[in-house]
């Protein structure tokens, strides 16, 4: 399976890459007034051979920090029992104080979050006042209600941070300068942040292997995982620093024959021997008659004749030949003499 799904990188050709993103980024500074102070983003753009079936959310630790030291972090945590809300801000200020934890600008807890933060403007203000947002693990399932979709359509959701860690300084350390990798289940294509362009050549390649092994190894698929890998900025166009072989489509179509085959239904012994037993009968070609054949008249029935019925009145004769020429001759003896 470590063979099937390993990504190898030329590290030299990586390194390549950075640096032609890293001078491209250069001129693009110097143009433009508005990013002189600024830094911009380096991502990674995985493109995978299947659409997984389940959605996934991995953590991916990096050997160097990703994020420059002037973000803004803010931190929600849970109301503490029996104490205002300035206390529980105090509280887990001295808190972090005490693990050595410097990187969170602002803490807020959650009966703040509720009260201050529940008009539309107050959400949007607190959207742009932070770079990145960490929530107490005990309360991170009650924010979505109280945040509103634009946390998640900017890509700002708070990450969970364990407040009762021993190791509390290096947990926060390794959440904030790490980074996470969404993959759904509506496409093939998924981008992590990896880097920043004040970073040096050799740190972001070193980012740039640690998150390709972290990603192959938790990816919840089987046979070759990772098709494509491009490196981008936020303006710049995707450069390639990976390209899968050839061969991984027969190992893919391996994969995908050995699933199917799992699926099917295995047969019984008895319908094995039925099968066997039964005969399959030859097929006989039907023959074409040369002349079509006459076909025979049904013969006609004859009509038979009926009788008529007789003219004039039931119940009355009609009359003979002599009465009718008897009537005749006294009709022309009457004209004779009229004359």
């Amino acid at each position: 399976m470590a063979e099937e799904t390993a990504v190898v990188l030329d590290r030299p050709q990586v390194k390549k890459a950075v640096q032609a993103l890293q001078a491209f980024l250069k001129t693009k500074l110097t143009s433009d007034i508005s990013l002189l102070d600024g830094t911009q983003q380096i991502s990674m753009l995985f493109t995978l051979w299947k659409i997984p079936k389940v959605a996934q959310a991995i953590r991916i630790p990096l050997p160097h920090g990703q994020r420059p030291d002037t973000d803004e972090v803010c931190l929600f945590t849970r109301d503490e029992p029996k104490m205002t809300s300035e206390q529980t801000q105090r509280f887990y200020k001295k808190l972090l104080e005490e693990k050595g934890v410097k990187n969170i600008t602002e803490i807020i807890p959650y009966k703040v979050l509720k009260t201050e933060y529940k008009p539309y403007e107050a959400k949007r203000r607190l959207l742009g006042n932070f770079d990145m947002f960490l929530s107490d693990e005990r309360v991170r399932r009650l924010l979505p209600s109280h945040l509103g979709k634009h946390f998640y359509e900017r890509k700002k959701e708070p990450l969970t941070v364990n407040l009762l860690s021993k190791n509390l300084a290096r947990d926060i350390h390794r959440v904030i300068q790490g980074t996470s990798l969404k993959v759904t289940n509506k496409g093939c294509c998924c981008m992590a942040r990896v880097a920043h362009s004040g970073m040096t050549p050799d740190e972001v390649t070193d980012n740039i292997e640690a998150a390709v092994q972290t990603v192959v190894a938790k990816l919840r698929t089987k046979g070759p995982v990772v098709k494509l890998i491009h490196l981008k900025s936020e303006t710049s166009v995707a450069l390639p620093i990976y390209t899968s072989d050839l061969s991984d489509i027969n190992k893919l179509e391996e994969a995908q024959e050995e699933a199917a085959a799992k699926k099917r239904p295995k047969k019984t012994k008895t319908e094995d021997a039925a099968a066997e037993e039964e005969e399959i009968p030859e097929l006989v070609p039907i023959e074409t008659p040369s002349k079509k054949p006459k076909l025979e008249k049904p013969p006609q029935k004859k009509m038979e004749k009926k009788n008529k019925p007789a003219a004039g009145k039931k119940g009355k004769k009609s009359p003979s030949k002599m009465t009718k020429k008897k009537g005749k001759m006294d009709s022309k003896v009457k004209r004779k003499v009229k004359k």
